[in-house]
């Protein structure tokens, strides 16, 4: 009965083959006139050709956008897209991945393309699956260590009703992104001025007046043994911003002078001010001053701290 059973699986599998309605593959055998074209199931050499399967392996890799961009990519089954995606070697940015995904969601659920993204509800049937699919795309295709650009998110009404809403907060009142790039160049002596993007340093808010007093005791109870800090202020009524950069800590036991050759003075372009001004230590020796009774004091005649400015650090 099993001999019949795969005599008769043979007959079929044979036809199958010889089937020239039902291919999904053309092979072209040979060059100009002397050609030969045979007619496959992509099944068939998925399974039974080393030679393809090491083929495909390597199209699909390095050449995802034969697959991505190809009439049949919105037919493909979820549990196939996935498949493909898993793939660590897959050669395409994650930014071109989501916006595939959005393409194939959308063929799966025309509904979604009235309109676009930003009107699309949790209502329609599509997007649960929609959601779980970037899900399983996070787990294994996003990269964390890589800066990913803010359109691969969409509304957030798609991804979770819990997601708070997006808010940057500024680290200071006084200064902006750009003051702060500009105060990181002269604290690394570079010739060329870091822009906002390519700025290495974070500025921490430690003490604010406005929000934690201007008295010199919240100030050496909140700096006190802190190092690398920026202090900046605001001269009352005018554009005019200064400050100061202490690389070195500061320090209420010492009540003297601290030698440093890193510290400087600034004020800062701003408003009617159109240029910034930057001034180095040259006396070292006398760079810094700690001393419970003032407030941060740079150099033996500037004392940039004065209790009834308002101040940042």
């Amino acid at each position: 009965m099993t001999a019949k059973h795969l005599e008769k699986l043979s007959i079929d599998y044979l036809e199958l083959l010889n089937d020239k309605e039902d291919f999904n593959v053309i092979i072209n055998v040979g060059e100009s006139a002397n050609t030969k074209i045979f007619r496959a199931h992509s099944n068939v050499l998925r399974y039974r050709s080393l030679y393809f399967q090491d083929k495909l392996a390597n199209t699909s890799k390095e050449y995802p956008n034969k697959i991505f961009d190809s009439e049949d990519f919105t037919s493909l089954q979820e549990n196939a897209l996935v498949s493909l995606i898993k793939r660590d070697d897959l050669q395409m940015e994650e930014i071109k991945i989501w916006n595939y995904i959005i393409k194939w969601e959308i063929a799966q659920n025309p509904e979604l393309s009235s309109g676009g993204p930003e009107n699309w509800t949790r209502k329609l049937s599509g997007i649960k699956k929609y959601r779980n699919l970037w899900n399983d795309i996070k787990k294994i295709a996003v990269n964390s260590s890589r800066k990913i650009s803010s359109i691969i998110l969409p509304p957030r009404t798609i991804l979770t009703p819990t997601l708070p809403t997006r808010i940057t907060r500024s680290f200071s009142t006084i200064i902006n992104e750009a003051h702060a790039a500009e105060i990181a160049t002269w604290i690394d002596k570079k010739i060329e001025m870091y822009s906002i993007t390519d700025n290495p340093f974070k500025f921490k808010l430690l003490l604010r007046g406005t929000r934690d007093g201007f008295t010199t005791d919240t100030f050496w109870k909140i700096c006190n043994k802190r190092e690398n800090t920026i202090v900046v202020m605001k001269v009352k009524d005018t554009d005019e911003i200064l400050g100061g950069y202490n690389p070195i800590q500061w320090d209420s036991a010492i009540n003297g002078f601290v030698s440093c050759k890193d510290s400087f003075i600034f004020s800062l372009k701003n408003g009617n001010i159109n240029s910034s001004t930057l001034s180095r230590v040259e006396d070292e020796c006398c760079a810094i001053y700690c001393n419970s009774r003032f407030g941060p004091t740079f150099g033996a005649e500037y004392e940039v701290f004065q209790i009834e400015e308002k101040f940042n650090l």
